[in-house]
């Protein structure tokens, strides 16, 4: 890809009015800029929505669910190249210029950051270390690594396909089947909170055990039920 004359970033929330005036503070938008800022919101009952059109950007509202909520702003993107941002993650530097090195690459459609955790305890630096190894030689890419996509590939392979759990790792295995997905030295900061809440520990190995349901052949809706219940 020559350049990336356009990219349209698309976040979508649920209540995120604790952490999105930071999320959208990190682009810097002009008329010229080929940039254009989604926020898909699912219904928050907070100041999510408000806040994202105090910011100028474009806002999407319809029915909960990750999946449905970024393909519903896939859609009615502009960008050719489509960014999804969990609302708790800031972009490395120059997020772009490593974006358009990427696609540089013979064969690559997509790509994702690694993983980086906003907190100094060693423990992340386990689980940051242990999702760069999981990316590398598993091919398993989660959300919060911010994946991004040309716009006619994520769609002609079907997008998020509206699933509400393992969106993610189901849209990628899709990708991989028509191009290369980069894995990208630089990385995200996203926030610890899902880890945090309930023990960082216990998060990881009930992530780690609803993967392995996922792989043996329970649907996402299910997962999503019992993820939740």
């Amino acid at each position: 890809m020559e350049g990336l004359r356009s990219v349209s970033v698309i976040i979508p929330t649920l209540n995120e009015e604790g952490c999105l005036k930071e999320a959208l503070a990190q682009f810097e938008r002009s008329p010229h800029s080929g940039l254009e800022v989604i926020v898909s919101d699912g219904g928050s009952s907070d100041s999510t929505v408000s806040l994202a059109e105090e910011a100028g950007v474009r806002v999407l509202t319809g029915t909960p669910g990750r999946g449905e909520q970024m393909d519903r702003a896939a859609e009615e993107a502009h960008g050719e190249v489509l960014l999804f941002l969990h609302a708790d993650t800031i972009l490395p530097k120059r997020w772009r210029l490593h974006m358009e090195r990427a696609f540089s690459r013979r064969g690559v459609v997509a790509g994702a950051f690694s993983l980086g955790i906003d907190s100094p305890s060693p423990w992340f630096r386990v689980v940051e270390f242990v999702a760069r190894q999981r990316a590398r030689h598993l091919g398993l890419i989660f959300g919060d690594q911010a994946l991004f996509v040309r716009k006619d590939v994520f769609l002609s392979t079907g997008g998020f396909r509206g699933l509400p759990l393992m969106e993610d790792v189901d849209c990628v295995k899709r990708l991989r089947r028509v191009g290369r997905v980069a894995l990208l030295d630089e990385s995200v900061l996203t926030s610890p909170r899902r880890w945090t809440s309930g023990g960082a520990t216990k998060n990881t190995l009930k992530n780690w055990l609803f993967l392995l349901l996922y792989r043996s052949g329970v649907t996402p809706a299910r997962l999503y039920r019992w993820y939740y219940r």
